[in-house]
C-alpha cells in the first residue's frame, strides 16, 4: 500500500494537521495577495520584525512591497464589532531578511490571529491552540510563556526611569540577576522591589511553582490582577492534559512596543531556534483601528526542513538499478510491489548524493539485494 509520510514532507504534514485544528475551533481561512502597500510597513515599522522590504512601482505608480508580514494586513482589513472576535487562521509565505545575514529570504508561515473585542477565553483559546499546534509537529515540544502586563507593572512599582526600564528588560531577555540588581542598586531602588524584579529573571518551570514563588513579593493591585489572570490560564492548560509541555519563563518576548499581555514562544526538539512565537497585541490594533484588541502566532514552517534532515535520513527507501534489460511491464510490476514498503527509485545509476536505504538491481527481470543500510 502506498505511504504517503515516505512521499510529504514535514512542512506539508504540518499544514494539513494546522489547517484541520484550526478548522476545528471555528477558524476561517485568510487569503492575501504577495504585495501589500508599501505605506502600511512605514506606518507600523516599530513592529516588523525587520524594516528591511522588497518594494518595487506597478504600473499605476503605487509603491508596493513583498508582503514581510501577514498580520498586520489581517488587522487592516478586520472589522470591529463590539462583543465579537474575528477568528482567522492562514498559510502565507512573507519576504524577510534572514537572521545573521543581509538576504532575504522567503519564509513559510502558518498561524492565526484573534482581533476584536476578546474576551478570557479567546485569549486562553489561542494559548491553548498554540500548545496543540506545536504537539501535532512533534511529541517533544515546550511552549514558554510570559506575560508582559505582570513584569510592566512590576518595573513600574519599582520606579526605574525610562531608560532603566528599557535595560532591565534586555537583562531579563538575557536572564541576567546579576546586571538587574546593579541597575536597581545604581538608581537607588529598594530592596523588596529589586529582588521581586530579579525573581522575574530566576523563576522558570512549571506553572504551579513559579506562580507560587511569585505571588507573596507582589505587592499592588495592578502585579495582582496580571497575576491572577496568568494563574486562570494555568488552570485552564492543566484542565486541557498540557501543563507537563507550558512552561513559564519572563524573558520570553520582552518587547513593550509591540506586547501587551500574554507572549509564546514554542520549541521542538531537533530544531535549535524557536518554530512559534506569538503573544497579545493590543497596542498594535489600538493604533491602526482604535480600538480592540487582538492574539495571535506564527509557525515558521521553513525550520520544519531540519527537522526533516534529523528524522529522514533517507532520500529514498529504495534504489533500483536496471541496464535496461528488463521489459518495461516487468519493471513496472516489480517496483509497484517495492512501493508497498516505502519510496522507489528505478535508475540506470545512482545519481549524486542521494541517500538510500537500500541498493538493489535488476537484471533480466531477476531482482537482487546488493546493499542495506539500518
Amino acid at each position: 500500500m502506498f505511504n504517503l509520510d515516505t512521499v510529504i514532507k514535514s512542512d506539508e504534514r504540518a499544514i494539513f494537521m494546522l489547517r484541520g485544528l484550526y478548522k476545528s475551533y471555528g477558524y476561517s481561512q485568510y487569503r492575501m495577495s504577495r504585495f501589500e502597500e508599501y505605506d502600511l510597513y512605514v506606518r507600523n515599522k516599530d513592529f516588523l520584525v525587520s524594516d528591511e522590504v522588497i518594494t518595487f512601482t506597478d504600473k499605476n505608480s503605487r509603491l508596493l512591497a513583498l508582503k514581510p508580514d501577514v498580520t498586520l494586513s489581517i488587522i487592516k482589513n478586520s472589522s470591529f464589532e463590539s462583543g465579537k472576535a474575528e477568528k482567522l487562521y492562514y498559510n502565507e509565505n512573507v519576504y524577510r531578511v534572514a537572521p545573521g545575514t543581509h538576504n532575504f529570504k522567503e519564509i513559510m508561515q502558518a498561524g492565526l490571529e484573534c482581533i476584536g473585542d476578546l474576551s478570557f477565553y479567546d485569549i486562553s483559546e489561542v494559548v491553548l491552540l498554540a500548545a496543540k499546534s506545536l504537539s501535532l509537529i512533534s511529541e517533544n515540544y515546550v511552549l514558554d510563556i510570559s506575560h508582559m502586563g505582570l513584569i510592566s507593572a512590576i518595573l513600574e512599582d519599582t520606579g526605574l526611569s525610562h531608560q532603566g526600564r528599557k535595560q532591565a528588560l534586555q537583562f531579563l531577555n538575557q536572564k541576567n540577576p546579576h546586571e538587574l540588581l546593579a541597575l536597581c542598586k545604581n538608581e537607588g531602588i529598594e530592596e523588596t522591589k529589586s529582588n521581586k524584579l530579579c525573581a522575574l529573571s530566576i523563576l522558570s518551570g512549571k506553572g504551579d511553582e513559579v506562580l507560587d514563588s511569585l505571588y507573596p513579593m507582589l505587592t499592588n493591585y495592578d502585579e495582582k490582577k496580571a497575576f491572577e489572570e496568568f494563574k486562570t490560564l494555568f488552570e485552564i492548560i492543566k484542565e486541557a492534559g498540557l501543563c507537563e509541555n507550558v512552561k513559564i519563563d519572563f524573558s520570553v518576548g520582552n518587547n513593550m512596543k509591540y506586547y501587551s499581555g500574554v507572549v509564546l514562544n514554542g520549541y521542538v526538539e531537533g530544531i535549535p531556534t524557536s518554530v512559534l512565537s506569538g503573544g497579545q497585541y493590543d497596542k498594535l490594533v489600538s493604533k491602526m483601528k482604535g480600538k480592540g484588541s487582538a492574539m495571535g502566532f506564527a509557525i515558521y514552517l521553513d525550520l520544519l526542513e531540519r527537522l526533516e534532515e534529523d528524522t529522514n535520513s533517507f532520500d529514498i527507501d529504495t534504489v533500483l538499478l536496471s541496464d535496461g534489460s528488463t521489459d518495461a511491464l516487468t519493471l513496472s510490476e516489480i517496483a509497484r510491489k517495492l512501493q508497498s514498503e516505502g519510496g522507489v527509485l528505478v535508475t540506470s545509476s545512482v545519481p549524486k548524493n542521494t541517500k538510500y536505504r537500500r541498493l538493489m538491481e535488476i537484471k533480466e527481470g531477476v531482482v537482487t539485494t546488493k546493499s542495506e543500510n539500518d
